[in-house]
């Protein structure tokens, strides 16, 4: 792919992303811009990214390798959202497509909403609340505590996890936590050494994981029969952590006194479709429509964070935040041609790319090289003028991808 000035680079944005995005990307020099407020079905999602250049979606879309192949000019997606499960990384990679999302833009939304919800299990709200609905008057203290001096227990403890910790310390209770991965604690945290220890001291357990295989199915019936009796379990990371059926019957037997859920293993695809859980219609339940990070303001963080991400990839090659490319970061080209080459990660290549500027008399000012174990990315600045043969004879290399250059 040869470059392209700004105004002929298109860029389009599905779903309603928030308009800081399409601001930064104007901002940015790129005029050719358009929005959708919703998902499209496949028919009109072909259409309107055959010619994209750049691709902005939430998690409605979804992108097939199918779907994927019609996009012929397309360079780089942006998940405007903290999963990439709507697309297929490795249709994309192989590509040359990287991929960005925003991993930690609504990290204080989700923590702010597990926090609301500890409070509102401890105090018995839900139960209490539904019997307002049906006209019952159900006022007691029986099961109803303070949290200040109780313990909460955090499985996970990435950035929402972390900072859920320092939230919940700041209301007086006492945090643990586990992590498959040796983390720092923040506060007066504690780390346990295994999550049955976690299970059976927390009166409160959130989960915070991301979905692995080692991740589902994580709190199954026998974790949670290592719960302690009367505890609660909220769950604002991924739907397949939890066996929603072996919940329901821990519920129903009392031994799990409340639980917020805010994913789940199946999810509508739109508002039209009916919601179905077995917690439905259970009084010590909160259910939410995966909103964790429905704020705003984590929003408006996304937006800005994602489109950046798109803009230094077309700007200059950096690929810091793909979740399926190597990862680049690279300086401003002042001065010097920048061409990067995406290709099959096989031994010769460099030698070959460099086999090419050295038959051609060109001197290579700098060169950065990446690699995953099946695609290699390499950027070279060059003292070269604007030589559309030069691009030829790397497009000619047998393992390459794509080919891209700056002006």
């Amino acid at each position: 792919m040869h470059s392209l000035s700004k105004e002929k680079i298109n860029f389009v944005l599905l779903e309603g992303i928030h308009e800081r995005a399409a601001d930064h990307i104007r901002q940015a020099g790129y005029s050719s811009l358009s929005t959708r407020s919703g998902a499209l079905d496949d028919e009109a999602l072909i259409e309107a990214i055959e010619d994209a250049h750049f691709l902005g979606i939430r998690s409605r879309t979804h992108l097939s390798d199918e779907l994927l192949d019609r996009a012929k000019r397309l360079t780089a997606i942006g998940c405007f959202c903290i999963g990439t499960d709507q697309v297929d990384l490795d249709a994309a990679r192989k590509r040359g497509i990287p991929v960005f999302n925003a991993p930690y833009a609504n990290t204080r939304s989700v923590a702010e909403l597990v926090l609301a919800e500890i409070i509102m299990l401890m105090r018995g709200i839900p139960a209490k609340h539904m019997a307002a609905q049906r006209g019952q008057w159900l006022k007691t203290a029986t099961g109803s505590h303070e949290v200040r001096g109780k313990v909460l227990g955090i499985v996970g403890y990435g950035h929402i996890g972390s900072q859920l910790g320092i939230l919940a310390e700041g209301l007086g209770m006492k945090v643990i936590y586990h992590d498959i991965v040796d983390k720092l604690p923040l506060g007066n945290a504690e780390p346990v050494e295994s999550l049955n220890v976690l299970l059976d001291a927390a009166q409160v357990v959130s989960l915070h994981v991301p979905d692995t295989e080692l991740t589902r199915g994580l709190i199954d019936a026998r974790a949670l029969k290592t719960m302690r009796a009367g505890s609660h379990l909220i769950n604002a990371s991924r739907g397949k952590v939890v066996d929603i059926p072996a919940l329901a019957e821990a519920l129903r037997s009392g031994h799990i006194a409340g639980a917020a859920l805010d994913v789940f293993p199946v999810e509508p695809s739109s508002a039209g479709e009916e919601f179905r859980s077995e917690l439905r219609g259970m009084d010590n339940v909160l259910l939410t429509p995966h909103i964790g990070g429905s704020t705003h303001e984590a929003q408006e963080n996304i937006a800005l964070d994602v489109a950046a991400k798109l803009v230094r990839y077309s700007d200059n090659g950096s690929t810091m935040g793909a979740v399926n490319f190597p990862e680049v970061t690279l300086p401003d080209h002042v001065g010097a041609r920048r061409i990067m080459h995406i290709h099959r990660n096989e031994p010769g290549v460099l030698q070959a790319i460099n086999a090419i500027f050295s038959a051609a008399g060109i001197n290579i000012v700098s060169q950065y090289l990446q690699t995953l174990p099946d695609i290699g990315y390499v950027v070279m600045d060059v003292e070269a003028p604007d030589t559309p043969a030069l691009v030829a004879e790397l497009d000619r290399v047998p393992a390459t991808i794509r080919t891209r250059y700056l002006y």
